[in-house]
C-alpha cells in the first residue's frame, strides 16, 4: 500500500534500476508516516561513509506528539540496504550521470518501505519526447473509446 509518490522523478529522470531499503525512524515519525503526512517531492538519497541516507524528505509531526521530543521534520533518515546492493549502488553513482531518488514510500508486511531508483538525468527534449507519447496514448484511448 503507497503512502507517499515522488511523481517529479519520473518526470525528472530516466529511472535504470529500482532498489526497496528500510528505514531507520523514530517512533514519532512512523506514527506521522502512518497519518500520511510525509512528503518525497525535494528528497534525495545520497551515499556517505559506506552507508545510505535519505535527505530532505519531510515528515510533518502530529500535534500530538510528546512534549519532551523536539522533532526534526527534515533530518537525514539512514536507508537499509544490504552491503552487496551498497556497493553497487555506490559503483554506479560515482559514474558520471547517475544519481539516486526516492521514488515511494509504502507498506510491506507492517514496515515502512521506501523505494529508490537508480536514475538517469532527462534532458529538455526527452521530457517534451514523454509528454507528446502521454498525450498521444491518451488521444489514441479517446479515439478507440469513442469507435
Amino acid at each position: 500500500m503507497s503512502i507517499a509518490d515522488n511523481k517529479k522523478a519520473f518526470h525528472d529522470y530516466f529511472i535504470e534500476e529500482k532498489f526497496e531499503a528500510g528505514l531507520v525512524l523514530e517512533g514519532w515519525e512512523v506514527k506521522a508516516i502512518r497519518a500520511g503526512r510525509v512528503q518525497l517531492k525535494e528528497a534525495y538519497v545520497v551515499v556517505k561513509n559506506g552507508a545510505v541516507f535519505l535527505i530532505g524528505c519531510h515528515i510533518s509531526p502530529l500535534p500530538t506528539a510528546s512534549t519532551h521530543i523536539h522533532p526534526d521534520p527534515t533530518r537525514s533518515r539512514k536507508l537499509l540496504l544490504h552491503a552487496a546492493e551498497i556497493n553497487k549502488l555506490i559503483g554506479k553513482t560515482e559514474r558520471a550521470g547517475f544519481t539516486l531518488v526516492p521514488l515511494n514510500m509504502h507498506f510491506s508486511k507492517g514496515r515502512i518501505k521506501l523505494d529508490i531508483g537508480l536514475a538517469k538525468g532527462k534532458k529538455q527534449h526527452d521530457k517534451r519526447a514523454a509528454e507528446k507519447d502521454r498525450e498521444w496514448l491518451r488521444e489514441k484511448q479517446r479515439l478507440i473509446r469513442n469507435a
